[in-house]
């Protein structure tokens, strides 16, 4: 997958692809199911299967200071097109000048003109434009005067509601990270390098591989059971354990992070990049009066989560 950033500057070969417009955050079933009519319409077409999204994410950009929504990095999102197929991804750049521009200025700037797009995909709920004052009705307008197809995708629905990320961000608030599966169509995950904590998991005899939550929307605060491919490295893998997501208040106030304790693992995953993808909930973060008691409370998690995830 190729990855354009500066639409300004964009080879030959990367013009002209049938591509899906959205932020895509969690790469959800309705997203994939947009991705799936692009999918169609490029080998109907001979192009390249495209996505064109955001970054940083509008929201992002236009609130900076709010607490964070996300739930996927940039990277992790790219991860996430490519296991889909997705040949090109026009990672735009979301700034003032790209937020200045008109709904009808962006189709004929930069999907008339910079990407050549030779059709559009989009969800029915898409607005674009400054102030988001363009539908995805107006969308297809413009390209019948601009020459470029427009498919507008139905909204999908899982069980009695549509699925999108805002209701993705309520079930994981929520703890229930089943529904939020049920929704995305995959397990929601934490990725990024393993990153140095205060080595306390060590001396407790569960030693933990800690990523950072920074800029993500967290989970709600607790422990669970979790599936974690190791992405590189010597340990390259796929392992069961169980991880926490929290403040960890037994030792005062720290920053929030995951700390995942791999099953029958021994190694070093410093600076090693992990997926952890969570399964199922089984408690909320609690702060212990002895670390005897949380030592007790670890080896019940972990027992407990070894019996959700022999059914998974």
């Amino acid at each position: 997958m190729r990855i354009i950033r500066d639409p300004r500057f964009v080879a030959p070969e990367d013009r002209g692809a049938a591509a899906a417009i959205g932020n895509f955050d969690g790469v959800h079933l309705g997203h994939q199911a947009v991705i799936d009519l692009t999918r169609a319409t490029a080998a109907r077409l001979s192009v390249p299967l495209g996505v064109m999204t955001f970054e940083p994410h509008p929201r992002q950009f236009f609130a900076p200071d709010a607490p964070p929504f996300r739930l996927m990095n940039a990277v992790t999102r790219a991860h996430r097109l490519q296991k889909l197929g997705v040949e090109k991804l026009y990672e735009l750049p979301f700034n003032n000048a790209l937020a200045a521009l008109t709904p009808q200025d962006f189709a004929r700037l930069v999907i008339s003109e910079q990407l050549a797009l030779a059709h559009v995909v989009v969800g029915a709920d898409f607005q674009f434009g400054k102030g988001r004052a363009g539908s995805a009705a107006d969308l297809a307008k413009f390209g019948d005067e601009m020459g470029f197809g427009v498919t507008i995708a139905p909204m999908v629905e899982v069980g009695n509601g549509e699925v999108s990320s805002t209701a993705i961000r309520q079930a994981l608030g929520d703890g229930r990270p089943r529904d939020a599966a049920a929704m995305l169509g995959h397990w929601h995950r934490v990725d990024g390098p393993v990153i140095r904590g205060d080595q306390r998991g060590r001396d407790l005899g569960f030693p933990t591989a800690n990523l950072s939550i920074d800029n993500l929307h967290p989970p709600r605060f607790g422990v669970y059971a979790v599936k974690v491919d190791v992405l590189d490295g010597p340990y390259a893998g796929s392992y069961d354990g169980a991880a926490s997501v929290g403040v960890r208040p037994t030792f005062g106030i720290n920053t929030a992070n995951c700390e995942t304790f791999l099953f029958d693992f021994k190694g070093d995953l410093y600076g090693a990049n992990i997926s952890v993808a969570l399964v199922d909930y089984l408690r909320p973060e609690e702060k212990f009066d002895s670390l005897d008691a949380l030592i007790v409370q670890m080896r019940a998690d972990c027992d407990q989560a070894r019996q959700v995830l022999a059914d998974v």
